[in-house]
């Protein structure tokens, strides 16, 4: 539950913290004074869109934090868990910070969040029902949520969601590889036929290379021996004048400190003369005059080359080539099967698709009855004793499988006696709009998740004797979970058990709210003004006086 909130720069909020508890508390104030800000700060925490507006004028920025008890939402530790955001004292906080640019950042626990997470964290926590929620009441894809909130679908609802996502991409990949079916013939039998061509002559890679190669000691083989040939006579006669200037070296005339350095020089040049005859030997051996093998070479080289001209790639890349083609081959050959693949898989999902829908089905048929009647049972409590309010489930066409599931889901109301139940846009005053969606709201909070929920003046349009069970529905809605109520109408704030009175001061320098918990006698003169008006009398404090008393013996 919501322990505290602090707001710092907000709006026409300079600095205030609130700490609340269990039970219904209420927030009151006259017109303009600033009740629903709470709400609005609170809203950013849970990832609303902010914008530079909501920073108090002449400030730098808003700095805006909620800080929630989660001993008794385990749902909302295991997240925090998953994402190594926990905290040891079971504490969620939340904080927004707005800057005087537009600029935004949001901490979990602090640690820099995204407004996606802080939205998800929020839903566990909190549900805030606003004074115009009613008005979304009027689209079908509110009413569709609202009952699947309340059958306890939600998982099944974007199970069916998903599915059928899912087929719709599949299906459209199967009519576009469809569609591309003819081209696709036509491209396959070219290049089977090119691909056959190139297998049948099968150039393997680095085989055009090696092929000039071979070709050039071939055709050059009867030069190459002869060059040889002379290299290695050249080679002899150079070792005979080594020979003959050691001799002249050795001749003891010389001085042995001079020649001594020539002497390891020749030695040296005579070795690597004998190396090179070594090697010029074994080269020449090597050297065959194969005039078949030539023809050979020639031959394929001349064939290698005819197909790379055919296929406008240089020779070297024909293996490259055949590869890329005989891929593109394999794709479109197996483009049948992949058809087939694909339709094997929609059928799988079309199946998934009907079980789930089926599931989903069956829980909105019964949650639905049960939610008709719980609204005409709060509807009659709040004046509105002949509504008849109907959940219509409309069967989509066979054979589509709609996000939505198997059924289109409308609201149905009929406000008068004998006249026939229509859609809540064509028959519902606002008045009227206002108490199905408080009915409504009261239904679903049967089966609400989160351990405190929030209601922003949802009783515009509503008072007398009917305000009254209104605060009575919201007291007995707060001995489940937590009710934050922002009413201007005493009936519904007598209520609380805990009272909050927004004021506004101005100076001038600035305009600024403030927020007070207010004593039991200070509750009664702010009652005896919300039911009496500006001019308090003793008959209007001794009203408030005996609603607080008959609220404070309620159960």
């Amino acid at each position: 539950m919501l322990r505290e909130i602090a707001i710092k720069d907000f709006a026409i909020v300079d600095n205030i913290t609130v700490e609340l508890t269990s039970g219904m508390t209420v927030i009151t104030g006259e017109t303009g004074a600033g009740k629903s800000i709470m709400l609005d700060a609170l809203s950013l925490c849970v990832g609303d869109r902010a914008d530079a507006r909501t920073v108090r004028p002449g400030a730098k920025k808003a700095d805006i934090s909620a800080r929630f008890d989660l001993t008794h939402v385990p749902a909302a530790r295991l997240w925090l868990s998953s994402r190594e955001l926990a905290t040891d004292d079971d504490e969620c906080i939340l904080r927004r910070i707005v800057s005087a640019e537009g600029r935004s950042k949001a901490f979990i626990n602090g640690t820099p969040a995204t407004l996606a997470d802080c939205s998800d964290i929020g839903q566990l926590l909190v549900d805030i029902h606003s004074q115009h929620e009613h008005q979304s009441l009027l689209r079908g894809s509110t009413q569709r949520e609202l009952l699947d909130a309340y059958a306890g679908a939600q998982t099944s609802a974007d199970a069916v969601a998903n599915i059928a996502k899912n087929y719709k991409v599949l299906s459209d990949d199967y009519a576009r590889i469809a569609g591309q079916s003819d081209a696709d013939n036509a491209r396959r039998d070219l290049l089977a036929y090119q691909v056959s061509e190139l297998d049948e002559i099968a150039v393997r890679a680095g085989e055009f290379n090696e092929l000039e190669s071979e070709h050039k000691l071939l055709s050059n083989a009867d030069f190459l021996r002869d060059s040889t040939n002379q290299a290695n006579d050249g080679c002899e006669l150079a070792q005979e004048q080594i020979t003959r200037l050691k001799a002249l070296i050795d001749d003891d005339r010389h001085d042995e400190k001079l020649v001594s350095n020539i002497r390891e020089l020749l030695a040296s040049a005579d070795i690597q003369i004998e190396e090179a005859r070594q090697e010029l030997r074994h080269y020449g051996d090597g050297l065959e005059l194969d005039p078949q093998r030539l023809s050979e070479v020639e031959s394929r080289l001349d064939t290698i080359n005819a197909l790379a001209r055919k296929h406008r790639v240089l020779p070297e890349a024909l293996p490259a080539h055949h590869l890329a083609m005989t891929e593109e081959l394999a794709n479109l050959a197996g483009g049948d099967e992949h058809l087939a693949e694909l339709a094997g898989r929609l059928e799988i999902l079309r199946a998934d698709y009907q079980k789930a829908a089926k599931k989903l089905s069956k829980a909105r048929t019964k949650a639905a009855k049960k939610l008709a009647q719980s609204v005409v049972m709060t509807l009659s409590q709040l004046g509105m004793e002949r509504c008849q309010f109907v959940v219509e489930l409309t069967p989509v066409p066979s054979g589509e499988l709609s996000p939505r599931g198997a059924e289109e889901v409308e609201f149905l109301v009929s406000t008068n006696p004998g006249s026939k139940a229509g859609p809540l846009p064509k028959i519902a005053s606002g008045g009227e709009l206002s108490r199905i969606s408080l009915a409504l709201q009261v239904a679903a909070s049967e089966n609400v998740t989160a351990p405190t929920m929030i209601f922003d003046e949802v009783d515009v349009g509503i008072g007398g004797g009917v305000a009254e069970v209104v605060g009575t529905l919201l007291r007995r809605l707060s001995q489940s979970v937590q009710v934050i109520c922002v009413t201007h109408l005493g009936q519904v704030a007598s209520q609380g058990q805990h009272h909050f009175k927004v004021s506004k001061g101005s100076s001038d320098q600035a305009t600024q709210t403030d927020l007070e918990l207010l004593s039991a006698e200070a509750r009664i003169d702010e009652i005896a003004r919300m039911v009496g008006g500006v001019d308090m009398t003793e008959s209007s404090r001794a009203h408030a006086q005996d609603m607080l008393s008959r609220a404070k013996g309620y159960g």
